[in-house]
């Protein structure tokens, strides 16, 4: 992933230096485990935890030779042994090493991933609080309905980002297992204890049947939860977007007193952060799918799905990084125009209560659809006539023979269509 949007933690994560520095750990653990089996002596594992090392470009120049990364890597830190070199990977094939340590790599990733949704959902939490009773226009089509809250809209963006934690958590653990099973995953070379052992100190469960390699449904989890969460991203953000839109100009993304909105338009005070997001999750579906495309390999494993996974697990999980981190700023410094809220709220002259009308003739004895003819009669008179919705009713015959003007005008309540706000609120347990 480019550097424009890489955050120092998860460049940490994905650095050759952390991929070195797991696989080592694999190699010496496993050098424990068969010592304890008696099959290293003391004294050579002693060496091999005390001299073992690794060098970056050594291992570099090395594969221009093998072009084999592992082997690379077994002879780099091998020549920093010494004589107990000959029991490095030993009874082991690349894959026990690179999986188990991506594995690794992966839990690490998901971990920063959790904690950014966690503050993702605070942030959502206390716009939800704040604005809880603040009345809005809902929209459905596109076109105004009827009432809500703008608290209301940010708890369910909450209870979602909730979901997202879930599946990020549960697909953490589906990738959180190692495997030390040799070349096709009968252990014919290597006894299953070493991978015991070798999973137990590095937090990994065994897998309890493998191949060459971890099975890579795991990873296609792992990555269509992360597209699930990145899309989450990309909904809050084109809602937020709409809502920025010059003739509703309901929310405003955070504009920074020196930032320029256009290059030939000094006007301009454009969404960028929220399309930017919208942009990055279209690259989070794709590597999903792609992810999909890596579970059938030949037999016990071929090597096709390796070079996709070097790009697009380490990008989603940058990406996801990065989205989630922007949005929770972004849900932070939101700029909420309650004015503007009021005054679309009102643009439609009462029309947005036509189902409390409509419901209210039924109730008086009227079947639903002449119930719904009359209330439809006067929400297209009004508009010829260039007045209210209210006093289109009044002037309707066959209403004014169902509802008097005291039963019409409480039709038109705010109250009636957020009551249940506080009961949702606690449905959420925000």
């Amino acid at each position: 992933m480019i550097e424009r949007y890489t955050l120092p933690r998860m460049a940490r994560v994905w650095s050759e230096e952390n991929k070195f520095e797991k696989m080592l750990e694999i190699e010496i653990l496993s050098c424990e485990a068969l010592c304890k089996l008696k099959i290293i002596p003391k004294a050579d594992l002693f060496q091999i935890k005390k001299k073992a090392r690794f060098n970056i470009e050594r291992i570099k120049e090395i594969e221009k030779k093998t072009n084999h990364d592992v082997i690379s890597f077994v002879m780099s830190i091998s020549e920093s042994v010494g004589d107990a070199a000959k029991y490095i990977h030993f009874g082991l094939t690349s894959s026990d090493v690179v999986d188990t340590a991506f594995s690794v790599i992966m839990c690490e990733a998901a971990d920063i991933l959790i904690k950014d949704a966690q503050l993702l959902l605070k942030a959502f939490r206390i716009k939800a609080r704040k604005y809880k009773n603040t009345v809005m226009i809902g929209r459905s089509h596109g076109i105004h309905a009827e009432p809500m809250t703008f608290g209301l809209k940010c708890a369910l963006f909450y209870e979602e980002t909730k979901r997202n934690i879930d599946r990020l958590e549960k697909a953490r653990e589906t990738v959180a297992y190692g495997k030390i099973s040799g070349s096709v995953g009968t252990y014919a070379n290597i006894d299953p204890f070493v991978e015991e052992y070798v999973c137990r100190r590095l937090g990994l469960k065994p897998a309890k049947v493998s191949s060459q390699i971890l099975q890579r449904d795991r990873h296609a989890q792992y990555l269509n939860s992360i597209a699930i969460a990145g899309t989450s991203l990309e909904k809050f953000s084109t809602e937020f977007r709409a809502l920025q839109r010059t003739e509703i100009g309901e929310v405003e993304e955070y504009f920074s007193p020196t930032q320029k909105g256009s290059s030939s338009m000094p006007h301009k005070k454009n969404p960028i952060m929220f399309e930017r997001i919208c942009g990055m999750a279209r690259i989070l579906r794709a590597n999903a799918l792609a992810s999909m495309e890596n579970m059938p390999l030949w037999h016990e494993r071929d090597i096709s799905h390796s070079s996709v996974e070097r790009v697009i697990i380490p990008d989603s999980t940058i990406i996801l990084d990065y989205a989630l981190t922007k949005m929770a700023d972004l849900v932070n410094r939101l700029t909420v125009n309650e004015d503007r809220m009021t005054e679309n709220l009102n643009r439609t002259k009462g029309i947005i209560f036509s189902q409390r009308v409509l419901l209210e003739l039924i109730k008086r004895g009227l079947t639903r659809m002449e119930a719904y003819d009359i209330v439809q009669d006067a929400a297209l008179n009004m508009q010829k006539e260039d007045i209210n919705f209210k006093e289109a009713l009044k002037r309707n015959k066959k209403i004014r023979g169902v509802m008097g003007p005291d039963a019409i005008d409480g039709c038109f309540d705010l109250g009636y269509h957020t009551k249940h706000v506080d009961r949702i609120f606690r449905k959420v347990g925000i």
